[in-house]
């Protein structure tokens, strides 16, 4: 009788496991901050939509204008993240994250619309620094085949900073108390700006003393024997090297496109998610119900994200379009059926399973399939061509449904998101029998 062993886990030096675990939190909380300076947005539409009279097609101007200028940010800083380093990335995005967030919330005393439109857009470009960023300091840190159980993680830390922004945000508006010590009266929606730009820049004084951009900066090396991705330790390239390289990897341009499809129906569910509720089905945002779905989102997302990466590692051998295809024939079904909703109970369930498969996707495309392509040298690079298209969808997604909502009404709201499904599901089967998404050939530092 044969006996087949397991594959040993790897053996780390002394002090190694720890050292990442706390450069990973830092970094992922410093992401999280990110995500509250951008969701934030969301929870004052319909605040901002009612002082100053715009119309949903007016809202989804601002916000295909972030859109836009997150996704020409991903490519333009995914490249210069892969020549600077991750970390010197993220604090230059948190910068301006910062310093956006608090000139939106000054940005009401006048309400305009352009301005509004220019200052998000703003805040879209910088906030492009993060995913690189992100991605690159994790691809040094991580085994190959690690990424996509990383990638899960990665979208625990996304969901992290909604969970965050579902629980305070809301209060802002109605008023709080802070245990026995103070009571917070009810604030204008200015404050959900402020607020979350002053979280991040406590995070973001923490990062930048605990975070390195490699293990080798503190002292770590040889961890991954064999693996093509860590034989180099020079993790910067020339640009123009991995641009090349990168551009013309036509695995790069299916992926890219079906996140486009991703980036269209994700963004539907989590900018207009508490409009629909609000407008369709009159809950308050302080009410139980709505503020039980500020929890389960998040934390279905999550669930997705992780469970995904974990299956396409241990089922897969890390293969992400299989599984990326099988969600998106889920994704389908589900809004098939969310189209006949009716009453506000199932919409809950619908919307829980809407987030569920699309951040499945969102996990398995961006940083995953980014590390896969682009190794630890190029993946921030690869990671900012696949999540620009993410936004380019989400940009033309929210000008669509803008519309939509303006001349049909929410009873349209489920069917704009099924031909994305139907895309994203085609383009993952089309190459779901490649074992390798990488080009051949490594561009030198």
């Amino acid at each position: 009788m044969s006996t087949t062993l397991a594959a040993p886990h790897p053996t780390y030096p002394e002090g190694f496991r720890a050292r990442r675990g706390l450069n990973w939190a830092t970094v992922g909380f410093m992401y999280t901050s990110y995500y509250f300076c951008r969701y934030n947005f969301s929870y004052a539409n319909k605040a901002i939509k009612d002082e100053f009279g715009f119309t949903n097609s007016d809202m989804g101007t601002i916000l295909s204008m972030q859109f836009i200028a997150y996704g020409c940010g991903q490519i333009i800083n995914g490249l210069l993240t892969d020549r600077i380093g991750g970390r010197r990335a993220m604090l230059i995005g948190a910068g301006g994250t910062i310093t956006v967030n608090l000139l939106f919330g000054a940005a009401s005393f006048w309400g305009m619309l352009s301005l509004f439109t220019l200052l998000w857009g703003l805040n879209g470009y910088v906030q492009a620094f993060g995913a690189p960023g992100f991605i690159k300091i994790n691809s040094s840190w991580f085994s190959e085949k690690q990424r996509g159980t990383f990638a899960g993680i990665f979208g625990i830390m996304i969901n992290l900073g909604r969970l965050a922004a579902n629980k305070l945000l809301p209060l802002l508006l109605v008023g709080f108390a802070l245990g026995s010590l103070a009571q917070i009266p009810p604030l204008h929606w200015r404050w959900m700006f402020w607020v979350p730009a002053i979280i991040a820049s406590l995070v973001a004084v923490v990062f930048a003393f605990v975070v390195r951009d490699t293990p080798e900066e503190c002292g770590f090396r040889n961890l991954f024997a064999g693996e093509a991705d860590h034989a180099d330790t020079e993790v910067r390239a020339q640009i123009g090297a991995v641009f090349r390289h990168i551009v013309t990897n036509p695995v790069v341009w299916v992926i890219a496109a079906a996140y486009a499809c991703t980036g269209a129906v994700r963004q539907a569910v989590d900018q207009w998610f508490p409009v629909y509720f609000q407008e369709v089905h009159h809950l308050k945002m302080t009410g139980s119900l709505f503020q039980a779905l500020g929890y389960m989102i998040p934390i279905v997302a999550s669930a997705g994200s992780f469970l995904s990466g974990w299956v396409s590692d241990r089922f897969f051998q890390s293969r992400r379009a299989p599984v990326a295809c099988a969600v998106y024939l889920i994704e389908m079904a589900v809004i098939l059926a969310a189209t006949q909703v009716q009453t506000v109970g199932w919409a809950v369930v619908f919307f829980v399973l809407v987030s569920f498969t699309v951040n499945s996707t969102h996990s398995l495309l961006g940083p995953a399939a980014a590390m896969d392509i682009g190794g630890r040298k190029m993946a921030a690079f690869a990671s900012g061509c696949i999540d620009a298209f993410q936004y380019f969808g989400a940009a033309l997604g929210m000008k669509i449904l803008g519309w939509v909502l303006d001349n049909k009404g929410w009873g349209y709201y489920f069917y704009y998101m099924i031909p994305f499904g139907v895309v994203g599901a085609v383009l993952m089967y089309s190459i779901s029998h490649r074992v390798s998404l990488k080009k051949s050939g490594t561009p030198k530092a």
